[in-house]
């Protein structure tokens, strides 16, 4: 409760009862400490030698994964500075798959440093502005930095692939799992106006337990995972014909309510065998088109199932609607409402249609498709937890390489480009002067903490790691990063250590503009939580129970 004294000295309410407010100082160091503390978590999670956390929810469901955008998911971070650095991964993640964990303590960092200005009494505003100026100098310096690169130019989409692997568990499976991860991409790739476009969505995953990393492969078509419908149909199809059904073949109910009246066997027969010849039309329908491959969205009726088999079609139904859609961009066939529209220019094609069991399970691989725009990863691994992080691996490494797509230029990885960035700012810091110069300044020191945290989390001193480094870049050794074997500067284009451009401009903008947002917080608060809710609850339950027992 906060009160406003009167003339009168009589407080007057302003917020509800309970309800928790903090202001100024006070409040400010209260959200730095939040989100530094979140940072401080996922730091010791970055770069090829970081460690794994373990998420354990609610239900005692177990997370092992050093995936930055996972941690910070399962955490169930409740303070609301800190729930800023997870929408900044979030953020990070569904742009551009991978960075993450950079984004995050880079934003940590930079609210540490500013914690330190404001303690010298320097105005958040202030520093604010200075972070905006040195975020302008490190986005031209990472424009000046990126290099060019070719479509054609697989080897180096690979090592894309790798660096985004190299931090994950994975890491014993890269090579296999990058070559799908590029093949994947360059399979969906198309071009829009002047700019190539990749939609991740198209390419399907799908996880079975059984096998090992390596067993994972890329399916040019579609993989259903559901079984042929009736025992009589063919397992295979070679050069398939097939339809898309968005409609059931199945005699629906009427949505009115109607009453048939039957007084003898006779009309009984006839009012069954009108149902037959309905679903018998329909399936000579589809073989008068000429479709051997029927894949339905809706239901089959076991009648229909019958003809089908009779005719020699293989058929599945209840398919997801966006299997269906990834099947309509994989095969060519357009997806159909009514049979009666049906012609054969909507049938899609296909070398192969054939039922595989799978990890004890049958699924339908749709292989060979004449305009594979839409490409399955089947992916196989011992324990369904290691399914799980190699799924999250393959995202960031998909996700990588279509960004590199899509924006065609690479940066140095090992921090390269964050101590060319450091170098920059500070050079321009002593162009600004003033009290915005330490803030510029602070920036520079912070985006430090990317090379230093790796070689930390190496086991190597990061101060004798950051002074090689800038020793270095000092002589214009603008690619050299830190080699975490033995903490010397090396040239990390060369050594294939690179990632898409794309990721450090946003990494850098997301990261300033959160710490922005918690820095310019002076008030805070906190409304009373509502019991009510849970009182509601507490006796709708008991009153169920008591119903119950009735």
């Amino acid at each position: 409760m906060s009160a406003v004294p009167t003339l009168g000295g009589t407080p007057v309410l302003v917020l509800k009862e309970g309800s928790q407010r903090s202001k100024g100082r006070e409040a400010l160091h209260s959200n730095i400490a939040a989100a530094v503390a979140v940072s401080e978590v996922i730091k010791t999670t970055l770069g090829p030698k970081g460690l794994d956390k373990m998420l354990v929810d609610s239900l005692g469901e177990v997370t092992v994964t050093n995936d930055g955008a996972t941690i910070l998911k399962n955490m169930d971070v409740q303070h609301p500075a800190a729930k800023l650095l997870v929408q900044i991964s979030k953020t990070q993640d569904d742009e551009v798959g991978d960075g993450t964990k950079s984004t995050v303590v880079l934003a940590g960092e930079l609210l540490r440093r500013a914690e330190e200005l404001i303690d010298k009494k320097i105005h958040p505003t202030v520093i604010v502005s200075g972070y905006r100026k040195a975020e302008e100098t490190a986005l031209n310096v990472i424009n000046q930095l990126a290099k060019p690169i070719s479509l054609d130019d697989k080897e180096t989409l690979k090592k894309i692939a790798i660096t985004s692997m190299n931090s994950k568990s994975v890491s014993d499976a890269k090579d296999h799992l990058a070559n799908i991860a590029v093949d994947a991409v360059l399979h969906i790739v198309e071009k829009r106006g002047e700019r190539n476009y990749a939609d991740v969505d198209l390419i399907q995953i799908i996880k079975k337990q059984g096998g090992g990393a390596k067993d994972t492969q890329l399916v040019m078509g579609v993989v259903v995972d559901k079984e042929v419908v009736h025992a009589g149909m063919p397992k295979r199809v070679e050069k398939a014909k097939i339809a898309l059904l968005d409609s059931p073949l199945e005699i629906e109910k009427t949505e009115i309510d109607a009453e048939i009246r039957i007084t003898n066997p006779d009309q009984m027969k006839a009012f069954i065998d009108q149902e037959t010849n309905i679903l018998r039309d329909m399936v000579e329908k589809l073989a008068s088109v000429g479709a051997n491959v029927v894949i339905c969205q809706k239901g089959i009726d076991d009648v229909a199932q019958h003809f089908l088999a009779k005719h020699k079609i293989l058929a599945v139904r209840r398919v997801k609607q966006s299997d269906m859609e990834k099947l309509s961009r994989a095969t060519g066939a357009r997806i159909v409402t009514t049979i009666e529209d049906l012609t054969a220019e909507d049938l899609g094609y296909a070398e192969l249609v054939e039922e595989r069991r799978v990890a004890n399970e049958k699924m339908l691989f749709v292989e060979g498709c004449k305009n594979p725009r839409s490409v399955s990863v089947l992916i196989r691994a011992g324990l369904e937890r290691s399914a799980d992080e190699i799924e999250r691996s393959l995202h960031d490494a998909l996700k990588a390489v279509a960004t590199a797509v899509m924006d065609a230029r690479i940066l140095p990885g090992a921090g390269a480009t964050h101590v060319e960035i450091a170098k920059a700012v500070r050079e321009y810091a002593a162009k600004v002067g003033g009290r915005e110069q330490l803030a510029v300044e602070s920036f520079a020191d912070a985006i430090e903490i990317i090379p230093k945290a790796l070689a930390e989390n190496a086991g190597l001193d990061p101060i004798n790691v950051i002074t090689e480094l800038r020793a270095v870049h000092s002589k214009n050794g603008k690619y050299f990063g830190v080699d975490l074997t033995t903490g010397k500067p090396i040239d990390a284009l060369a050594n294939g250590i690179i990632e898409p451009a794309t990721l450090s401009i946003q990494a850098v903008r997301s990261a300033v503009e959160a710490a922005s947002a918690i820095i310019r917080i002076d008030d805070m608060v906190a409304a009373a939580k509502s019991t009510s809710a849970g009182k509601g609850k507490s006796e709708s339950k008991s009153e169920s129970s008591e119903e119950s027992k009735d």
